[in-house]
Parts: structure tokens; C-alpha cells; sequence
């Protein structure tokens, strides 16, 4: 359905596709807190943003608190918040000093303008097929200029006209800084860096450390340093919050070429759109909500023509401003909506406390966001993805010539190491023990190809006879005039020419245009890199062990070329999965192939019945489990845990005899089985159930019912309710059954398992390989709370793809 701009919020707006959740009364408490929150982190950060730019400070409250009303009223995102961007800085900044403030501000409504158009095209998936190489390029470049300049501000004097201008400074500024200011900026640099980290300080103060890590880090920061300079009576600069004039904001028509106008408004709507709608994308997934991309634009646009009327900056959806909010517990889009009337009561009434922060306060506050724009995950991400040269040229742009030169060749850069992949190809020439000539040619033959394809063809000696052997890769009209041209040469001086076209099923080309043959036959039949097909695809023998070495020797011969370079960089850089998978040690259960995942995705965690000891369990304590779950959580960082049961469990089997209760000294598997109690009671009281069919026996439910039993254990690892506690780490139930090769997934709301269901209707843009994560149960992952997990009419559970680690495969 189509949702008309200036159509005024519903109910049901608030809760589109969200799951089901507490009463109206619940939701407005949590709303209430994140929006409180939120308004908290807002307030120094839009000071600090219009600092940077050379606004008048008002303007960043203005922007902050349009960008909450109108974007928390209108968009289509209903947990992001929106305000004056850090992305945007560099632009606003450049406008301000080319145009003016007031021409600026017309700017900004011109864009808000195109912003409504595009919207109303409905073009905001457009807007998403930019390069993530240039995109965080593109970000990080600007991050790294606000914070050059920024630092001059720390440093007690101003920051230059450019980036390059703010690096030759710096040698002198260093050598003679502002010791009040520089004192101020490093208490609240101090303060950023280590509040998060309170938490963790041992005994009572990392408790009383996180409680007080409730309150916002910036707000901390430029409240203690702001505390440290009146009580020391240092000599500062500090804020200046004019009176607010309208006479003195209101956009006025810049005056300058038409084609920089033009580039202008361009350049902040594709900023300010392709910020706000990245950041859509990922608070709909952090938020397990289905939000609407082209209404969100509309309402991006719509804040954007209202904040510049009234004299504020550029507005887009904000990633810490909309994380703040979720974690916080905002429920709907009033969240944002009030956390906007809080900046703007701030803005009005609080204007005689605002005006004793001092300026390198806010200036630190500014620089380390710029320096967390450069994001060292979605480096890896970029390498491992072989774009790391279109995102090193996009920052280099970006810092020497702003954001639109940057962008620009950070795109021309992408476009060519497209097309040279794309024209990556291979000769190779072998000569027989009989004098004959094989020339086999990998990869499309191209004109860019034709000078490495006649050197090879003129080295073949005259009269030989030549086989010509293309894998059936593109032709274009230079190579195959370089082919006919050569064959009819070849043929008159005497030899003879067959030019075959072939497709080896085996054989793979690497991105980087290298060849690698596939399996030949042997003791394995199954040619590498293809799907696994069962034992008879295996010559079977007497000794186990063979087979086993005969395996080994297959992989190092064939796979381990392939995957060589992927296990040198792991190698190199360490793991860092995104989930912490949790199984059977069962022998049919292959947790790569069900999960379509490899070297690097799962820290995987096996053991006889997928248990989760409870602490102080009687008779069957084991911390191994407890010590790996800490571990991934801790250490790793993981974002997602699964625990996955499976049919015919022989553990769940044994519970019911009860070989855990045989009289005589228990053996270790009797101690350990003991660890299931807790499910054999939960099957007696609440026994997990399938959405769309019923257990086939008790054993079966009991092996669901065990699951959640473990997903509730999880929960008394005190690492695991942190994280859960912050929002930071979901739970996941899953079951697989081996007779019909069919995964399901836990709808913790429901009570119920459904099946995962294979999207063959239309064509995905990735694998299961860069998925966001398996199938989440709920923004809450506690026992007993609300599930975000969708579930079709027909009870199939969707499967969503996204960006990052290994998905489930249906």
C-alpha cells in the first residue's frame, strides 16, 4: 500500500511488522526512557556537528529536533532517529564557506525537495547499489578530515580551510598548544574511550561501574569536562548560543553558477540519502522489523525542507543515534518523535547551561566519532571482498578533494577493477610428446586479451598440428579476428588447426583469473567444491583409516589450493565469527553444509546431546561448555548463539530409559546426561511443539523440547545475560531432521518450531555465505519474551538474506 506523506501516523504505523510486544502502557514507558536517552547523546553531538561545519550552533539543535518530529512522524524506518549528520559535515561545511549560511539553508531545502520526488518515484532501493567499498570510503574519508580539524580545535586554536592545510598545521599547533583547552579535550577523549568499559572493572566497582554506564558517553564527557573547567576557573572558549532570529536563518537564494548549485543539492541528497537509507536497512535488522524504504526517503525529505526553512542543517537517519534507541528499548516511532521535543525543550529552556561548555569539549566530542567513522571491520570486510583499493582511493579522494571528488573517483576506480576482472583471461600452450600444440584459453577472450593471445599463437612453430580449446567463455569481435586470422596463416604455411569449444565442469576460475582443475577420479568420485552426495561417492575399503588419509589426500591435493589464500588471511588475521554454534556431536550432523557457512563463520561447540550445563548442577557439574560460551562472548564478540537439536538424538533417547539414574557409581556419560534433567521436566510440564505438524514421538519432542531448555540455560552464564541485557547477542533455537533434510527455527513467542523455507521464486543477490545471521528470536531473547521471528500464513519461517556471516541454508 502506498503511504501518502502527509497522511498523519496510525496505530498500526508504529507496529508494522513487529512482533508482538507489550501493552500501550508498556510501550509508552519504554519509549519514554529511549527517547530520554537518546535526546542525552543528541544534544552534545548536534553542538558538536554544527561546530564543525561553522554553523550557528542553533542549527544543530534545530536539525536534531526536526529530524526526530518530522522523520519519527513520517518515515518509514519507526526506530531510526534522524539529525544533523557527521557524513554531511565536510559538505556543509564547504557550502557554508562558498555560499553563505542562509544559501546553505536553501540548499538543504532544495534537497529535502528532491528527496520528496525520489521518494515519490519510489527509488530508495536505488539508492542502495553503491559499491559498501565506496560507501565506507566515503565515510571514512570524511571521518578522518573532521577529526584533523577537530584536533585543531583541542589544541586551543582553529582548524584551516582544508584537510591538507589542517596535516601541515599540525607540526605547529603541536608544539605550542592551549594547555586549558587541551586539558578539556583530553578528559573528555578519556571519558568516551573508557565509560563503555566501566562494566568491566572487577568486584563492586565494575557493578557500581555499570550502573553508571547507563548514562550516555558523550553526554558524560562533556559534562565532566565542562565540571573540571568551571571548577578550575580555566580560561576557555566555550559555546555561544545565539538568540534565535528568524529573520537571520531563513534560507535566502544563493548566488553562484548554476552547475555548483546544481552539484550542490546533488551531492546532499545522495549523502543524506544514502546514509539515512543504509542506516534504515540496519536498524530494520538489528530491530527485526520490515520497515518502508521509499516512505522513509519521503520523510528524510520532508525533515530536510522543514530544518532548512527554519534555519537548521542537512538531516539524515543517524547509526549511534538509532542504535542508541534501540537498545535503549524504544518500542515505536515515538521514541524519536519525543526524544526531538526533548532537544528542542533543551534548545529553549536549558540555553544559560549550554553556554558553559567549552568548545574543545565539544571538539573532542567531534573528532573521536569522526575517528569511529573509520571502521577497521568493514576494512576486513572490504579486503576480504579484494575491494580494498576502491576503498583506499575513495579516502584518499575524499580527504584531499571532498566528498563529491572523492565519491567520483572512488567510483571511476570501482568501474575499472570491474572491468578488469571481467576481462581476465588465461593462454596456456602445451606441447605433446608427438609434437602437437594444445592452446586452452580460460576466461572471456576480450580485445584486451589480443596482444597475450598472438604472442602465444607466435610462438607455435609453422606446420605444427594445433588444437585451439576455448572453455566457451565470452568471444568478442577482436579475438575471434585474431583467431580465424592466425588459423588461416597457420593453415597455409602447412599445419593443421581444430578449434574446439569446451565447458570443463571441474574446472574453477578464481577472481583473480587463476585456473585450478577440479577431482580426477580416484578413491573419492566427488570432485571438489561440489555438494557433498553420501559414502557412495566413496570407494569403500577395510581400514577406516585409509579411507580417512585417502580423504586427507584428496583435500590437499584438489580443495586446499582453493582455499588456501582464505585460511592464510584467517591465518593472519585471526577468527572472528559472528555466531557460536552449539550441536550434537552426532556424526550425521555436518553443521557447514546445513548452514552453508566455511572457514571462519561458526565457533562451533560439540557435545553428546547439544547440553548447556546449569551451574551448581548436582552430581553433573562441567564448565567446558560454560568456558567456551564465555569465551565466543567475551573474546570473540559473537553476535548470535544457536543451539541446534536434531531427530533420533541417541542422548534424548537414553534420558528416557534413564541411564542417568542407573544405580551403581555413575559412568562420565551417566554424569554428564544428567545436565538433560531440566528438559525431561520441561517435556512433563510445557513440551515444545512444531507449528505445522505434529512430534512424530516423544523421543523427537523431546529433542525440541531440549533446545529450549538449553536456550534458558544459556541464560546463567553471566556473559550471555549481558549481552542479551544490552541488545548486543540473540539466542537461537534450531532443529534439524535427517530424514527430510529440513531445518526449523524457534518462534519463542509461539512456542514453536517452524520450518525454514528455500526461496527458489526469484533470484537472491548473495549467498547464505553473507547473511546476516541465523533466524533471531525476538528483540528480547530472554526466556518467555516476544518473538521477532516472522512467520508466513502457511507457518514456513522466511528466510531473510543480509551482509554479514554465515545464514542458514534451507
Amino acid at each position: 500500500m502506498t503511504l501518502d506523506i502527509s497522511s498523519a501516523p496510525t496505530a498500526s504505523d508504529a507496529t508494522d511488522h513487529a512482533p508482538p510486544g507489550p501493552g500501550p502502557r508498556a510501550r509508552w514507558a519504554h519509549d519514554l526512557s529511549a527517547s530520554l536517552v537518546v535526546s542525552l547523546i543528541a544534544v552534545p553531538f548536534s553542538l558538536g556537528i554544527a561546530l564543525a561545519t561553522g554553523a550557528p550552533l542553533t542549527a544543530g539543535l534545530a536539525a536534531a529536533a526536526v529530524g526526530g518530529i518530522v522523520v519519527g512522524l513520517f518515515g518509514g524506518t519507526p526506530l531510526q532517529v534522524s539529525g544533523p549528520s557527521a557524513a554531511l559535515t565536510m559538505v556543509t561545511a564547504g557550502l557554508i564557506a562558498q555560499y553563505g549560511w542562509q544559501a546553505t539553508c536553501a540548499i538543504t531545502v532544495a534537497a529535502g525537495l528532491l528527496q520528496l520526488l525520489l521518494g515519490a518515484r519510489r527509488v530508495a532501493r536505488t539508492a542502495l547499489a553503491v559499491s559498501p567499498a565506496i560507501v565506507h570510503g566515503m565515510l571514512a574519508g570524511v571521518g578522518i578530515t573532521i577529526a584533523i580539524a577537530q584536533l585543531h580545535v583541542v589544541l586551543g586554536s582553529s582548524p584551516q580551510s582544508s584537510a591538507i592545510a589542517d596535516v601541515l598545521a599540525l607540526p605547529g599547533q603541536l608544539a605550542g598548544p592551549h594547555p586549558p583547552a587541551l586539558l578539556a579535550g583530553a578528559v573528555t577523549v578519556a571519558v568516551l574511550v573508557g565509560w563503555p568499559r566501566l562494566g568491566r572493572l572487577p568486584g563492586r566497582a565494575g557493578e557500581f561501574g555499570a550502573r553508571l554506564a547507563k548514562v550516555p558517553g558523550p553526554l558524560a564527557g562533556v559534562a565532566l569536562a565542562t565540571a573540571l573547567a568551571f571548577a578550575l576557573d580555566l580560561r576557555l572558549a566555550h559555546i555561544e548560543l545565539p538568540a534565535w532570529r528568524p529573520q537571520a536563518l531563513l534560507p535566502a537564494l544563493p548566488h553562484g553558477p548554476a552547475l555548483g548549485l546544481l552539484a550542490a543539492v546533488l551531492t546532499v541528497t545522495a549523502v543524506a540519502s544514502v546514509e539515512s537509507l543504509l542506516s534504515a536497512v540496519a536498524i530494520d535488522r538489528m530491530s527485526r522489523r520490515t520497515g518502508d524504504l521509499d516512505r522513509e526517503l519521503r520523510g528524510q525529505g520532508l525533515a530536510n525542507l522543514v530544518s532548512g526553512l527554519v534555519g537548521g542543517l542537512p538531516v539524515a537517519g543517524g547509526a549511534v543515534r538509532s542504535t542508541a534507541n534501540v537498545r535503549a528499548g524504544g518500542r515505536t516511532r515515538w521514541a524519536s518523535v519525543l526524544h526531538g521535543v526533548w532537544v528542542l525543550t533543551a534548545a529553549l529552556a536549558l540555553t544559560g547551561g549550554l553556554r558553559r561548555i567549552p568548545l574543545a569539549a565539544l571538539a573532542a566530542l567531534v573528532l573521536v566519532v569522526g575517528l569511529q567513522m573509520v571502521s577497521f571491520a568493514h576494512i576486513r570486510k572490504v579486503h576480504r571482498h579484494r575491494e580494498f583499493p576502491v576503498y583506499l582511493v575513495t579516502v584518499l579522494g575524499v580527504v584531499a578533494g571532498g566528498v563529491l571528488w572523492g565519491v567520483a573517483i572512488g567510483s571511476g576506480t570501482a568501474v575499472l577493477l570491474a572491468l578488469y576482472r571481467l576481462t581476465r583471461a588465461h593462454v596456456d600452450v602445451g606441447t605433446g610428446p608427438d609434437g602437437t600444440v594444445t592452446v586452452q584459453t580460460h576466461g572471456p577472450l576480450t580485445f584486451t586479451t589480443v596482444p597475450r593471445l598472438s604472442r602465444a599463437l607466435a610462438g607455435i612453430p609453422a606446420g605444427a598440428e594445433v588444437t585451439v580449446i576455448h572453455d566457451g567463455s565470452f568471444l568478442d569481435h577482436a579475438a575471434y579476428e585474431t583467431l580465424h586470422t592466425w588459423r588461416a596463416g597457420h593453415q597455409n604455411a602447412g599445419g593443421r588447426v581444430s578449434m574446439v569449444t569446451r565447458r570443463q565442469d571441474d574446472e574453477v576460475l578464481d577472481p583473480d583469473g587463476t585456473v585450478r582443475a577440479g577431482s580426477s577420479p580416484g578413491p573419492h568420485r566427488c570432485r571438489a567444491w561440489t555438494p557433498w552426495v553420501g559414502h557412495h561417492c566413496i570407494e569403500q575399503q577395510e581400514d577406516p583409516h585409509d579411507r580417512l588419509l585417502d580423504g586427507v589426500r584428496v583435500f590437499q591435493l584438489h580443495t586446499a589450493p582453493l582455499i588456501r589464500p582464505e585460511l592464510a588471511r584467517l591465518a593472519r588475521e585471526g577468527q572472528t565469527p559472528s555466531q557460536l554454534f552449539l550441536t550434537c556431536a552426532d556424526s550425521r550432523m555436518v553443521t557447514s553444509m546445513i548452514t552453508n557457512s566455511g572457514p571462519g563463520d561458526l565457533f562451533t561447540v560439540r557435545n553428546v546431546g547439544n547440553l548447556v550445563p546449569a551451574p551448581h548442577e548436582p552430581g553433573a557439574a562441567d564448565d567446558s561448555v560454560a568456558a567456551a560460551v564465555q569465551y565466543a562472548v567475551e573474546v570473540l564478540e559473537v553476535r548470535s548463539i544457536t543451539v541446534c537439536g536434531h531427530s533420533g538424538c541417541g542422548a534424548m533417547k537414553a534420558l528416557l530409559d534413564g541411564v542417568h539414574e542407573h544405580p551403581g557409581p555413575p559412568t562420565p556419560l551417566a554424569r554428564w546426561l544428567r545436565n538433560g534433567r531440566g528438559s525431561l521436566d520441561r517435556l512433563r510440564r510445557v513440551p515444545a511443539e512444531f507449528a505445522a505438524r505434529p512430534a512424530v514421538d516423544v523421543v523427537e519432542q523431546l529433542c525440541i523440547t531440549n533446545v529450549v531448555q538449553q536456550l534458558d540455560q544459556l541464560m546463567a552464564n553471566p556473559a550471555v545475560e549481558r549481552r542479551v541485557e544490552e541488545g548486543t547477542l540473540r539466542l537461537v533455537g534450531m532443529y534439524f531432521d535427517f530424514a527430510t533434510a529440513q531445518a526449523y527455527v524457534l518462534d519463542r513467542a509461539a512456542g514453536t518450531f517452524s520450518p525454514v523455507e528455500a526461496r527458489t521464486g526469484k533470484p537472491t543477490t548473495g549467498t547464505a555465505r553473507h547473511a546476516e545471521g541465523p533466524i533471531g528470536t525476538g528483540p528480547d531473547v530472554r526466556p518467555n519474551t516476544a518473538s521477532a521471528e516472522r512467520v508466513n500464513v502457511d507457518d514456513r519461517v522466511p528466510v531473510e538474506g543480509g551482509e554479514e556471516g554465515p545464514g542458514l541454508a534451507a
